[in-house]
């Protein structure tokens, strides 16, 4: 019985789906292969997961919802949602694709577990959702009603669609919130990529804020490893959940929300560093105000991770980042090439 595994071609859903198959789990694996970034990209992680006999996959497009029969017969088992338009800035210039890939397919997923009763929801949010908090680390008892933009806005959307479909039709569900994820076979458009590239090529990099932003930088092995022991364990229903005094990580449903992160607050300006060295060059950087919809700070608290699951993130961003730019510089970035190198 195989794990549905969306977004499957993505940076993220890749690495998770080679981590499943690689511990025995079957995996049917689900991507649109939308053209945001270089194809040639996705498809070159598709080519690593076909290595795997347990792997199947399929060309959808999870806004249609006549994706739902045509998956509804596959004996799934658990289903894994990472399909996602990301990207703060490209939601501000073309909202409609998040309109799509965020909530109707969304939508979509969770009527697909309606309709073939999986042991486990597992879906991804992002911290993009805790908008104008200032209150650090960002935790999931914060209220989160106030979203900077539209991203940040349909992540929280699919957060309480799902709780309702636990409720209603008593899905175990559990979200993630994301925290800046980077790594090997990453997204072009991330700040590692494009800062990697620009100090290649001899031309100054952008720092919004003036560089004062500071992120909770998480490595991908991490984030695979909290995806897969959140899956084991099926949400069940919080016996001390009190409806008067409700707390919105948790339900009399079975539904969780957890944050997945670093646990350290990083300089951005500390990242470029590491990049320089790294690459043995020095970056030309150019200062510039910060943007409608950044957050300026993040930092995770990821206790409840440790509490319920054991997790523990264990690689810090002077490990990861040289990591990254050693498998950047083997892959010939930023064409996509044949995609036969293998991450490190």
């Amino acid at each position: 019985m195989p794990i549905l595994l969306t977004g499957a071609a993505g940076f993220i859903g890749h690495h998770v789906a080679d981590a499943l198959l690689r511990r025995g789990d079957a995996v049917l694996g689900v991507d649109s292969l939308n053209d945001y970034y270089d194809p040639a990209l996705k498809h070159a992680r598709l080519e690593r997961l076909h290595r795997h006999p347990g792997f199947e996959f399929e060309r959808l497009d999870l806004a249609d919802r006549t994706t739902i029969d045509r998956l509804r017969d596959r004996g799934i088992d658990r289903i894994v949602h990472l399909a996602a338009q990301a990207g703060v800035r490209h939601s501000i210039e073309q909202p409609f694709d998040y309109l799509d890939a965020n909530l109707a397919a969304q939508l979509t997923v969770l009527e697909l577990a309606r309709a073939v009763r999986p042991r486990h929801l597992v879906f991804a949010s992002s911290s993009s959702v805790y908008g104008g908090n200032a209150t650090l680390p960002f935790s999931t008892e914060h209220a989160v009603d106030h979203p900077l933009s539209l991203y940040a806005a349909t992540k929280r959307s699919g957060e309480l669609m799902a709780h309702g479909y636990a409720r209603l039709y008593d899905i175990p569900c559990t979200g993630l919130r994301f925290f800046s994820v980077y790594g090997t076979w990453g997204r072009p458009d991330m700040a590692l990529w494009k800062f990697a590239e620009a100090i290649r090529d001899g031309r100054p990099i952008e720092l919004y804020n003036h560089g004062r932003h500071r992120r909770d930088f998480t490595w991908i092995d991490d984030v695979v490893d909290g995806v897969v022991k959140v899956l084991d364990q099926p949400a069940t229903p919080d016996p001390d959940f009190d409806p008067a005094d409700p707390r919105p990580d948790r339900s009399d449903a079975p539904f969780r929300l957890y944050n997945l992160g670093n646990d350290t607050n990083v300089d951005l300006l500390r990242y470029v560093e590491l990049i320089e060295q790294a690459m043995g060059r020095t970056a030309e950087t150019v200062l510039l105000p910060k943007q409608p919809g950044d957050v300026e700070a993040s930092a995770a608290d990821v206790d409840p991770m440790r509490r319920d699951f054991g997790w523990e993130p264990t690689t810090p961003v002077e490990v990861g980042v040289p990591t990254f730019i050693d498998w950047w510089q083997e892959w010939g970035a930023p064409s996509a090439r044949s995609g036969d190198q293998e991450s490190r």
